[in-house]
């Protein structure tokens, strides 16, 4: 799994005016919550980039005055206006301490359904797990296959080792639904069966 590394420094100053001129250095504030203590810290907003504009799930590391922290994603907040980011919220990864995160699905196979006319439809991109640190991955594997016409596979049908997923067990996350085309040619198809 990829780990960026952010360069950062601990906040000693608090309140908007502060905030304001972090941000004015081009600075972006963030918290780091999870473990021992909470840690604010500030960081230049092009070290949080490739973080923060991907669909990738990634470790950062953020060293602070000599001390690195190991960590996820949680939160992000951007100006209502500019689009700039403006906080980040990181979660501390601690060894014997489960953490939840939303890992990205890579769908592998071409569904039968689709090679005899139909279209995969995806509907969704992450699932939501609680795992101990070590166990985490850049993405959950899914198997499509064996999907027919009319299939569908359900979080409940994602199974992977030493992983709890959060999601509501009944919810899609993929399937396979007929196309115009292939309803034309099965309606096409259906008065040359009743002429026999």
């Amino acid at each position: 799994m990829k780990t960026i590394t952010i360069e950062g420094q601990l906040r000693t100053a608090f309140g908007k005016s502060a905030t304001r001129q972090l941000r004015s250095q081009e600075l972006v504030p963030g918290v780091i919550y999870g473990g021992a203590q909470e840690i604010s810290f500030a960081a230049p907003a092009k070290a949080f980039r490739s973080l923060v504009y991907t669909s990738n799930f990634q470790i950062a590391e953020v060293t602070l005055d000599g001390k690195t922290y190991r960590t996820i994603l949680k939160d992000l907040q951007f100006d209502k206006v500019t689009d700039v980011l403006i906080h980040v919220d990181l979660l501390e990864l601690v060894e014997d301490k489960k953490v939840v995160a939303d890992i990205p699905l890579a769908y592998v196979g071409t569904p039968a359904g689709v090679r005899a006319g139909g279209r995969l439809e995806t509907k969704m991109k992450t699932l939501k797990v609680k795992t101990f640190p070590k166990y985490l991955k850049a993405q959950l594997e899914v198997n499509i296959e064996h999907l027919n016409v009319g299939d569908n596979i359900r979080v409940e049908d994602v199974k992977s080792e030493n992983y709890e997923v959060l999601n509501s067990p009944r919810i899609p996350i993929a399937s396979v639904v007929t196309t115009r085309a292939l309803r034309q040619e099965e309606a096409a198809a259906a008065p040359a069966k009743g002429k026999k």
